[in-house]
């Protein structure tokens, strides 16, 4: 395996709720020009542990995401849709 294949990001899949989670959280965090620190800061945890997030490398408690949503200013709603799409995805895939 190539250096350059090894450092591509991994594309979320069905069944990966983490790296959903993860990517929705980069997503919201970078639309409103905030850094790992800052979310951490907020949050009352590491910059490194929100990275572990992003990544999916680590799933959130329910307090975490509470925390985080307060953090980025918007809904928990807002947060963890992209997990309610997914099962929307898989029931589709079962009915089809």
């Amino acid at each position: 395996m190539s250096k350059s294949t090894k450092r591509q990001a991994k594309t979320p899949q069905l069944g990966d709720e983490g790296a959903l989670f993860g990517a929705r959280l980069r997503e919201l965090r970078t639309a409103r020009g905030l850094t790992q620190p800052d979310i951490a800061t907020r949050v009352g945890t590491s910059a490194s542990n929100i990275s572990d997030l992003e990544r999916g490398i680590k799933v959130p408690t329910l307090t975490t995401v509470a925390r985080l949503a307060q953090a980025l200013n918007c809904k928990v709603t807002e947060l963890v849709e992209v997990l309610d799409r997914k099962g929307h995805s898989e029931q589709k895939l079962r009915k089809g």
